[in-house]
């Protein structure tokens, strides 16, 4: 009996959380394999911003392509649906020169978007949002979980009370289409896969992760952060830009304007990463395709793996 082959593009992903060691294995899969990385960090795709992102070094980028790196400014706006925007066709460019593309990040719904689907929703409402953060401020987070609760139970069930962001979101998705987020969610289901994929996610004992967040941390300091910071001023760009509240941007600010110590300022960074990184494990768990690997496992065992993937 003849076996149907699965003609899509072969696309392996590395995953993981911050600091775990993704770009290490990438590098080396990449050399191995004569491949080419694209990169799933929505946070690296803005240009100037280098050392708050952890971007690779141009020493790393010249040992592999990378794409969806320096490709918008931080005051641009950039989202899941640029996001493929930018890496279908790299990928199949990666393709047509005979390379193998490395879907390499952190960046969950990216990830996810680009291997699974992205469900279309209604776009942002600003004033919509607006009006909801400041209902939020005046009568607390939980008003709105409850009024979640009554349009959409489902959503309201999965989110905690104080995620705001994905509460108005949702809020948002019924105000415009009169659907629950969780109904569109389901017809949709994320079913559109263009590629043959392996997913393997990195993780460490939380110690030695937690460890390498804080000498990370400490080292963009060392390398330049501040000064980097003071060249996006320079440039004109605001403080307050959604690009630029985030981990290590935010901390690097508040040290300028005098609003926290340097002691302040890296312990601030410091266990904002770990929060994130912890967020990102959260993720990756609840795709029951993720293969775990350990960050220091030997490198020959993920290269037979990989290779047993490509002869599939």
């Amino acid at each position: 009996m003849s076996t149907e082959i699965d003609k899509r593009p072969a696309l392996p992903v590395i995953c993981g959380p911050t600091a775990v060691g993704k770009t290490a294995l990438a590098l080396q899969l990449a050399e191995v394999f004569d491949g080419e990385i694209i990169s799933a960090d929505s946070r690296q795709v803005f240009r100037l911003m280098d050392i708050g992102t952890a971007k690779p070094t141009i020493e790393e980028q010249q040992k592999a392509r990378h794409h969806l790196i320096d490709v918008a400014w931080p005051d641009e706006e950039f989202h899941a649906a640029h996001f493929l925007a930018h890496a279908e066709p790299a990928i199949e460019g990666t393709l047509q020169r005979n390379k193998r593309p490395f879907l390499v990040g952190g960046t969950g719904l990216y990830i996810k978007a680009l291997t699974e689907g992205l469900l279309e929703a209604p776009s942002a409402d600003q004033a919509f949002r607006d009006r909801l953060h400041a209902r939020a401020d005046q009568e607390g987070r939980s008003v709105l979980h409850a009024e979640l609760a009554k349009v959409d139970p489902e959503s309201a069930a999965r989110l905690h009370p104080n995620d705001l962001i994905r509460i108005v979101r949702a809020l948002e998705v019924y105000e415009q289409s009169g659907r629950p987020l969780s109904s569109l969610q389901d017809d949709h289901g994320f079913r559109g896969q263009p590629y043959r994929t392996i997913k393997i996610c990195l993780h460490m004992d939380r110690d030695i992760l937690y460890q390498r967040i804080n000498q990370r941390a400490e080292v963009m300091f060392e390398e330049g952060l501040l000064e980097e910071v003071e060249s996006l001023l320079k440039a004109g760009y605001d403080p307050a830009l959604k690009t630029l509240r985030t981990i290590g941007y935010r901390q690097a600010f508040a040290l300028l304007s005098g609003e926290m110590t340097y002691e302040e300022a890296l312990d601030s960074l410091q266990q904002a990463t770990r929060r994130y990184a912890k967020q990102q494990l959260t993720w990756f768990r609840k795709d029951k395709s993720m293969i775990w690997l350990e960050s220091s496992d030997d490198f020959v065992t993920i290269r037979k793996m990989i290779d047993e993937f490509y002869c599939i």
